[in-house]
């Protein structure tokens, strides 16, 4: 039996990064994208042993404020491909807003941070989403694209294609390959 789970990343992180800081005593609030604002200063020992108990989790501590903004940057872009609410304005313009700063600014800081483009980020978390959509929940390639707000499913297909080197038609092929050979073996299991 298999049971499919949606994660909500940044609901996930924050309740961790709550629980560990409770659990060592500290005075603090939980702002925005993973920021914390303590309300006593904390010595480097205390430092270092939150930074231990996060990284059991795959969480970091961000030293450098460029770093942290272009982790704020990749956060919204997440937050903006996979939300269910439509959006009546661009990406730039969401980003430039949620995050109070110029797209230019964000946009250069970001590529000279993660070495590639916000646009290019963008449409890899696009055809994550997509992936996910096809795995989990069998939309058609219409409905995803329509969801991710393509112009069309050929655009959705290019794109899939130059990022994965299959398009997604192969890829759903592949998905319900596998599928089929889950089924026989849970089936021949029964049998033994």
């Amino acid at each position: 039996m298999k049971m499919y789970v949606k994660f909500d990343f940044n609901s996930l992180c924050k309740k961790v990064l709550d629980e560990k800081l409770k659990e060592q005593g500290f005075k603090y609030r939980l702002l925005n994208f993973g920021e914390v604002e303590f309300y006593e200063s904390i010595t480097s020992d205390q430092h270092q042993a939150i930074k231990n108990s996060l990284e059991e989790y795959g969480m970091e501590i961000i030293e450098s404020q460029k770093i942290a903004l272009a982790q704020k940057i990749k956060d919204t872009i997440v937050e903006l491909v996979f939300s269910d609410e439509i959006l009546s304005v661009k990406a730039s313009v969401y980003i430039a807003e949620k995050l109070n700063h110029s797209y230019g600014y964000l946009s250069n800081l970001f590529s000279e941070i993660v070495h590639t483009s916000i646009e290019n980020f963008i449409i890899l978390q696009k055809i994550e989403y997509a992936k996910e959509l096809m795995i989990n929940k069998q939309y058609s390639l219409t409905e995803i694209a329509h969801k991710l707000k393509y112009s069309s499913v050929a655009h959705l297909s290019t794109q899939f294609k130059n990022t994965t080197g299959i398009t997604p038609t192969y890829f759903q092929k592949v998905i319900a390959g596998k599928r089929k050979t889950n089924r026989f073996k849970q089936q021949y299991a029964k049998l033994v």
